[in-house]
């Protein structure tokens, strides 16, 4: 009985620290993008600053260059992360579901003793 209280427990655990990752990734997915935004934003006020909005201008602004590059760098970041994100929920389905498994055995198991406790006082 201890060792299956043990077992919940530690399937608990995993299932909490897999949700964890999950919502990190989420969040670190969420603020790739606000800065992937951020640096829209930048982009366009050096290109309107400057008057130049075409990148291959050989007077286009380097920050607004290098900008671009980094926000490239972003949205690849993000889509390599989604990917992650769904590796991560399947896991946790995983993990939830063995999860609920172990739980409803160890119900079974006190509806078991209880119904075998009550027919010996019976």
């Amino acid at each position: 009985m201890k060792s299956r209280d043990t077992l919940i427990r530690l399937k608990r655990f995993q299932a909490d620290e897999k949700r964890r990752r999950v919502r990190q990734i989420e969040a670190m997915v969420a603020e790739f993008a606000r800065m992937a935004g951020d640096l829209d934003r930048e982009i366009a006020n050096e290109e309107k600053r400057a008057g130049i909005s075409d990148p291959s201008h050989f007077a286009y602004p380097t920050y607004a260059r290098a900008a671009s590059a980094r926000r490239d760098n972003l949205k690849r970041s993000i889509l390599e992360l989604s990917g992650q994100i769904e590796e991560a929920k399947a896991g946790l389905d995983e993990a939830l579901a063995e999860l609920a498994k172990y739980e409803s055995l160890e119900g079974r198991e006190k509806a078991m003793e209880r119904a075998h406790e009550a027919a010996a006082r019976a």
